[in-house]
């Protein structure tokens, strides 16, 4: 990595609002920490309002504003992969989302790179993806972002039907799946659900008061042992 690039990439880290040693950063760096030590010393004398000091955690002053920077031709061709897979894979709603969101990054590109964005060589088909798989992807990501209950109807592989009260988690793509992690009433423990053998989705606006975000990070602990 060019010294710049560390440089932005250190101002990038410092940004996320949290304190990070000298050891995370160096970590996420692939650099020593003497390396950042000096680092961190040329940022603060060129005018990085960067508070902290070693042994304790660096931070960035909340105001802090980089000026914008161009892509690299790899940070393209991820930005441009990653959109046409939520285009192609996701729900209407999103994939219109992710097409907008690659319009604008166009509009900032000179002509060498932006011809380089359509002439992309990633191309993700959605011939795959049958439209059960999606269309409830919408009503779930509300209800997960709202932490509000989701109601349906299940059928197992097995055939067995049974309706479902849940409070959904995480929304997980596998390629040729969508499946939803959450917590259900019925059987009183963490559950994993196919998109596709969902009928009558719904979220009513009954709301979950419990953490999303670490009954989450249980969900997958469980599902990993």
């Amino acid at each position: 990595m060019r010294r710049a690039d560390r440089l932005f990439q250190i101002i990038l880290l410092l940004g996320r609002g949290r304190v990070m040693t000298s050891r995370h950063l160096a970590d996420a760096l692939e650099v020593s920490e003497r390396t950042v030590y000096r680092d961190i010393a040329d940022l603060i004398a060129s005018g990085a309002p960067i508070d902290g000091e070693a042994g304790v955690g660096y931070l960035l002053r909340p105001g802090f504003h980089l000026p914008p920077l161009m892509f690299s031709a790899e940070e393209l061709q991820a930005l441009v992969l990653g959109m046409r897979m939520v285009r192609s894979w996701s729900d209407p709603a999103l994939g219109r989302a992710a097409q907008s969101a690659l319009t604008k990054v166009e509009t900032v590109l000179p002509p060498e790179r932006r011809a380089a964005v359509e002439s992309s060589a990633f191309l993700v088909p959605d011939f795959h993806v049958p439209p059960a798989m999606v269309e409830p992807l919408e009503c779930l990501r509300g209800a997960i972002l709202a932490n509000r209950k989701a109601r349906f109807d299940y059928q197992r592989a097995d055939g067995e039907r049974s309706a479902r009260t849940v409070w959904p988690l995480g929304l997980f793509f596998w390629g040729g799946a969508w499946t939803l992690g959450a917590w259900c009433e019925l059987r009183g423990d963490f559950r994993t659900f196919r998109i596709d053998r969902m009928s009558a989705v719904e979220a009513p606006g009954e709301s979950f008061e419990a953490r999303r975000d670490r009954l989450l990070q249980d969900y997958i602990r469980v599902a990993n042992e």
